[in-house]
């Protein structure tokens, strides 16, 4: 097939590589020229403008865009809608808000296009790997773009799948990403505990190395935690301060508006923010409160 990719950062890079390997024709784009050069160096055709990537590419045009969420999504699509005409498919592979998807695809509906959207996990493996993609859309859209997904899949019967309707693929992938949370959390706390009782000297990459084969805690999270205890089993010189994309927060909200209980996500999100107070003004007022009503000493900053 042939194909348009807007976003040539390091996960629209591979896809792009991982396309063309697979035989499909791609033009890529992007707002820095040398992201657009290092895709062409690998075998892709570059685009200087949106209008010149939708010009070279056949009709119905398949264009997938790969930016970030929010804003530059919409913008996107606004500088790409009056270049398209009907029955072009945009695509949208990043880690959109599964409400947002809703809206443009009916936007997109409404001017005689087809959206459709693609919750994708793989990272910076998915180039060897392959990547997990979870789509919504139009079942005969979908369809029609099989190649694509069985290109950039494990294997063209693995790791993707139409899960519904616009806006179902973002949906998945945002609860993919909440239970990402809640394992990431679990690995960190008992490794932390290992890590804390001295007495037994553990080796934290031994102890990974062993649960990797045949633990009912075996996973290819794992498998990268070993890798990282093995090259930094002390973590030094990493700080204590984890990010979040978005979709955490977003699973916590969608659990409260369907009265669905999911502490151990809402926990792992609340962890993670924590880690970034610097401040700790939480942390100096309980301080503060045991001194007030048990007269208990309180530490000082030097």
């Amino acid at each position: 097939m042939e194909l348009g990719m807007i976003g040539l950062g390091k996960m629209g890079a591979n896809m792009t590589e991982r396309l063309i390997n697979g035989g499909h024709r791609v033009v890529g784009f992007d707002l820095s020229p040398a992201s657009v050069q290092g895709v062409v160096d690998i075998g892709a055709e570059g685009a200087g403008t949106l209008e010149e990537l939708v010009s070279s590419l056949p009709s119905p045009r398949v264009v997938w865009i790969m930016v970030p969420a929010g804003r530059p999504v919409d913008a996107t699509i606004e500088a790409l809608l009056p270049h398209l005409e009907k029955g072009d498919i945009l695509i949208d592979g990043g880690n959109s808000n599964f409400k947002d998807t809703m809206r443009r695809a009916e936007t997109c509906r409404a001017s005689g296009h087809y959206f459709v959207d693609v919750g994708t996990s793989g990272g910076v493996w998915g180039l060897a790997e392959g990547y997990s993609m979870m789509v919504g859309g139009d079942v005969d859209v979908v369809e029609s773009l099989r190649p694509i997904f069985e290109t950039l899949a494990p294997a063209p019967d693995k790791g993707w799948g139409r899960t519904g309707d616009s806006g179902a693929g973002h949906y998945v992938k945002m609860v993919h990403n909440g239970i990402e949370y809640g394992l990431m959390q679990a690995y960190a706390e008992g490794f932390a505990l290992m890590e804390a009782k001295d007495e037994f000297g553990f080796d934290l990459a031994q102890i990974a190395e062993i649960w990797k084969e045949g633990s009912v805690v075996r996973s290819w999270l794992l498998d990268l935690t070993a890798d990282a205890l093995a090259e930094n089993p002390s973590m030094a010189g990493i700080a204590p301060w984890v990010p979040d994309s978005g979709e955490g927060r977003w699973t916590v909200f969608e659990a409260i508006d369907l009265n669905v209980a999911a502490p151990v996500i809402a926990l792992s999100l609340m962890r993670r923010i924590g880690s970034r107070d610097e401040v700790d003004y939480s942390d100096r007022l309980l301080s503060a409160m045991r001194n007030q009503f048990g007269g208990h000493a309180i530490k000082r900053e030097s």
